[in-house]
């Protein structure tokens, strides 16, 4: 494994590892806070906010195990172009970070039940997300 794709596995296990830790926090946070019956969560004018946040946390927390999956497959094919690899690597980070992004800011502020204005960023997220998980699959089949 050349020094370059060492540096992006290496940097794919401690982004993913970190993203399912700040989402799975976030996840308890969302269970404290349906425990707590507190009225911005468990309200019923609040189910919107309450299927974004669950949105975002669910997202967030598989995109890091996605991330892992990454470094893992980046570290066993040895055809795949320095190229390729690179834009799959910054196409799934940015997703991960734009898609549970989009889904919590979404839900912060609700308009007569629909999400605010932060869910746009879900459709670039998951544009993303799919040129990611295309180049990767690619890659398997070369």
């Amino acid at each position: 494994m050349s020094d370059e794709n060492g540096r992006l596995v290496r940097r794919h296990l401690a982004f993913g590892w970190w993203t399912i830790l700040i989402y799975l926090t976030l996840g308890a946070g969302l269970e404290a806070a349906h425990a707590l019956k507190l009225e911005l969560y468990v309200d019923q004018a609040n189910t919107t906010r309450r299927l974004m946040w669950t949105l975002a946390h669910a997202h967030g927390t598989l995109l890091g195990l996605m991330s892992v999956a990454f470094a893992f497959t980046a570290s066993r094919l040895d055809g795949w172009t320095d190229r390729s690899r690179r834009t799959a690597s910054r196409a799934l980070m940015a997703a991960t970070l734009l898609l549970p992004l989009g889904f919590f800011l979404g839900g912060l502020v609700i308009h007569a039940g629909d999400p605010g204005l932060g869910i746009v960023l879900v459709p670039a997220g998951a544009l993303l997300l799919f040129v990611a998980v295309f180049l990767t699959a690619r890659a398997c089949r070369a």
